[in-house]
């Protein structure tokens, strides 16, 4: 092909633009002309907008149930977590003497010392003595060397009992109802050795629901059974009223430590018969939107459903659900089984 010249190259070039210039210009006009036209354009402007709100939402929601998960699974890992479950030995009146040796009343695993001391239960009280040697010198009681005293045991409340420790064993005396018992944690237990992480269904923003709050004025007080056998009270201060395909529900939380800012569900669902622990689950909440006396709004987050305790060792002592909280429905959200 013969090569242009350089002014016709140029002349052909301006022309170009110039058809391009109108092309853009003609469009315009038409967009401008054209009202339809102009309502679909700034419909398409609005959905976009209205859109990156929602979706910047759902990435947050996500990655902050990304952030619980983990937690969750720190928070069971820890030394002294529900994983590091060792042993549950209830106490009987007179003297309780424990160590590793075989002729204690409560015989622990491990080779720690062979006498530790000796729980002395007597009506509704429980005294820490020595052993016919003295406490082991590495016995240490709320971090204080080891010594006779009188142990702080609170109904159905441990976080105010003193933790005996003695190597990786970490102890403290419970109360459940009229019933004292030994927890005995360790750090090196055979659970928590051998965690192969937790099982979860997918997350389903479907399960992130809107509840209504009605409180109780005044409120009432539900009596909880437990898998030990007991029972205690505690306090409900309202109801949470929602709705899951077309159906509505309600949820009665309790509210166990009056200075923490939430709330504790205890519910269960017919995936309690397939996928998910058998028992119960939990699921912890923020306070409603205007407090538990007023009404208001408060988000149900149930993929975060969580497993009590005992869903990963029988040394626990878990709370079952209320009546009111077994749902004729399927929650396929949160955590499944641990064990299968």
């Amino acid at each position: 092909m013969a090569s242009q010249s350089c002014p016709a190259f140029f002349r052909q070039a301006r022309i170009a633009v110039c058809l391009d210039r109108r092309l853009d210009r003609d469009i315009i006009s038409v967009m401008d002309i054209n009202p339809l036209y102009r309502k679909l354009r700034l419909l398409g402007i609005f959905c976009v907008l209205l859109a990156a709100p929602a979706f910047a939402q759902d990435t947050n929601w996500e990655h902050e149930l990304t952030t619980w998960r983990a937690q969750h699974v720190a928070d069971l890992l820890k030394p002294a977590g529900w994983l590091s479950l060792t042993g549950l030995e209830w106490l009987q009146p007179g003297d309780n003497s424990f160590g590793t040796a075989t002729d204690n009343k409560i015989r622990l695993a491990g080779n720690g010392a062979a006498h530790m001391g000796i729980l002395h239960l007597e009506a509704s009280s429980v005294q820490l003595l020595p052993p016919s040697g003295g406490f082991p010198p590495d016995l240490r009681v709320a971090d204080a060397p080891a010594k006779t005293q009188l142990l702080t045991v609170e109904a159905d409340n441990d976080k105010n009992a003193p933790h005996f420790t003695i190597g990786t064993l970490n102890m403290y005396v419970i109360r459940r109802a009229d019933k004292y018992a030994l927890r005995v944690k360790d750090s090196k237990s055979p659970t928590l050795v051998a965690f192969h992480g937790l099982n979860w269904y997918e997350p389903d923003a479907k399960y992130r629901v809107k509840a209504k709050w009605i409180p109780y004025n005044p409120p009432k007080s539900v009596t909880l059974a437990t898998l030990a056998g007991t029972t205690y009270s505690q306090p409900v201060p309202g109801v949470a009223e929602f709705v899951l395909e077309g159906k509505t529900y309600r949820l009665e939380p309790v509210h166990e430590d009056p200075v923490a800012p939430q709330l504790f569900f205890i519910l269960r669902d017919t995936t309690s018969a397939t996928t998910t622990y058998k028992a119960c689950r939990f699921l912890y909440t923020v306070m409603p939107s205007n407090g538990v006396d007023k009404p208001g709004e408060l988000v149900l987050d149930l993929n975060r459903l969580e497993n009590p305790p005992c869903a990963y060792t029988p040394f626990a002592t878990c709370p079952l659900p209320p009546a009111q909280n077994r749902l004729a429905i399927a929650l396929p959200v949160g955590e499944k089984r641990y064990h299968e």
